[in-house]
């Protein structure tokens, strides 16, 4: 971190620095039960279409729901279910739905009331984690997920994107990750600073990032450290 630039911007990923879902629902699990109805769809093609939706189309249109989501996953299967299936499923993946982490809320709080422009980034759709980012929503100036980006997080467009709305210059922003390969690696490249989330306390300390940290607490008092140091 280059203590001579004064940081504006704060961006949080979402899942696993965030939010998280408590024992989520599994293409193994889901694909048990579409054989139990007469439907062959393996774990492997389950994963593979659920990833195009996610990572292909979604970007393209937006899906406000499970039920049109894995409409879209059926369809790219070619695999036509009925309505009680179906229904199942989205019920399912309903009954599991994304929750902040106990240190989110009040980072994202602290990040907003010193001046900092705060924002989500990440592929996944809105939906899934809209109910979960609700105490926060209006300390968040925006939420970029694939479908506001048109593209995935691997690709540097959501990265540029969300500075181009925030009004901020690269270094004057910060990611915060915990995928070394999607918050890390990809907006270094880009001129962004960046922090490692390690909340189980695996890594002592990333050669990649300008800081590894354990909790978003943490994060935020390092970030204002920072800027006292200009």
């Amino acid at each position: 971190m280059n203590c001579l630039v004064r940081l504006k911007a704060v961006l949080f990923d979402l899942h696993g620095t965030l939010a998280y879902v408590e024992n989520p629902v599994t293409d193994t699990e889901i694909s048990d039960y579409l054989f139990s109805r007469g439907y062959e769809v393996s774990s492997q093609q389950l994963r593979s279409a659920w990833g195009f939706v996610s990572f292909i189309d979604y970007p393209k249109y937006g899906y406000r729901s499970w039920r049109s989501f894995f409409s879209k996953i059926f369809w790219r299967l070619k695999v036509k279910v009925d309505k009680e299936t179906l229904g199942w499923i989205v019920e399912l993946l309903e009954s599991k739905p994304y929750e902040l982490y106990p240190d989110a809320s009040e980072a994202v709080v602290n990040a907003k009331e010193n001046g900092f422009k705060t924002a989500i980034v990440t592929t996944i759709a809105h939906f899934q984690f809209k109910k979960a980012v609700k105490p926060v929503r209006k300390y968040l100036d925006f939420i970029m997920t694939g479908y506001e980006a048109r593209c995935d997080k691997s690709n540097p467009k959501m990265y540029q994107k969300i500075l181009e709305i925030l009004n901020v210059k690269p270094h004057e922003a910060v990611m915060i990750g915990d995928s070394v390969q999607l918050d890390i690696l990809l907006p270094k490249r880009l001129g962004i600073n960046t922090m490692l989330l390690d909340r189980e306390r695996e890594i002592l300390e990333s050669p990649h990032a300008d800081a590894t940290i354990n909790d978003l607490g943490e994060a935020i008092e390092v970030i204002k450290e920072w800027n006292r140091q200009t």
